[in-house]
């Protein structure tokens, strides 16, 4: 057991899925830039709302605070985030606190899966433009 100034580090099992959510992590933030990229060559402004958006996310996103501290009431709004599942899910596995749940995940895969298919279609409909507006 390996102790930090606030928590000691004790993994468990749900350690294995590491890897699981290194993948989601990427395959979010490639999906993310990929559409980010295609508009902001056409929207030059969007790069401002970028930086104020990726502000509002972090803390919209339990990484601070545990999600168990959130009312029942409010709990949905975090949830719906697909970024919660994944961080409360590293601290499941490396403190042994937190919330974990499949169905979380599950749907932070799908909403990953359905990212990058957007940003896909996205980018290959805006890239025959790219010289046009560069």
């Amino acid at each position: 057991m390996f102790w930090t100034r606030s928590a000691p580090i004790q993994p468990n099992w749900a350690i294995s899925l590491l890897p699981l959510l290194l993948v989601l992590m990427a395959g979010m933030g490639l999906g993310f830039g990929i559409i980010i990229s295609a508009l902001t060559t056409k929207y030059r402004d969007l790069q401002v709302l970028v930086g104020f958006g990726v502000q509002l996310c972090m803390y919209a996103t339990p990484v601070i605070y545990p999600l168990s501290t959130m009312g029942e009431k409010y709990r949905w709004l975090l949830v719906a985030n697909p970024m919660t599942s994944i961080v409360e899910t590293f601290r499941y596995s490396v403190f042994g606190t937190g919330t974990f749940s499949w169905a979380y995940l599950g749907y932070s895969a799908g909403f990953t899966l359905a990212l990058l298919l957007v940003g896909t279609a996205v980018f290959n409909r805006v890239e025959r433009t790219f010289m046009d507006t560069v």
